[in-house]
């Protein structure tokens, strides 16, 4: 059998340990929303009364 490799200290870690231990741990990451499909939802330009108006026509 060979011999569990020894772990090295690392100052980050430990720093990190010790906050996660005291305060939490941190919310997970959040998505933030591709804004392409942001602007695709929302038109540029409302539309005019003239146009409602003509599409009510139409129908």
């Amino acid at each position: 059998m060979t011999k569990p490799k020894r772990q090295t200290f690392s100052k980050v870690k430990a720093v990190k340990a010790n906050a996660r231990e005291r305060v939490g741990t941190p919310p997970p990451e959040r998505v933030l929303p591709d804004p392409k499909q942001k602007r695709a939802a929302k038109p540029r330009h409302k539309t005019t009364l003239a146009d409602l108006l003509s599409a009510t026509e139409h129908q």
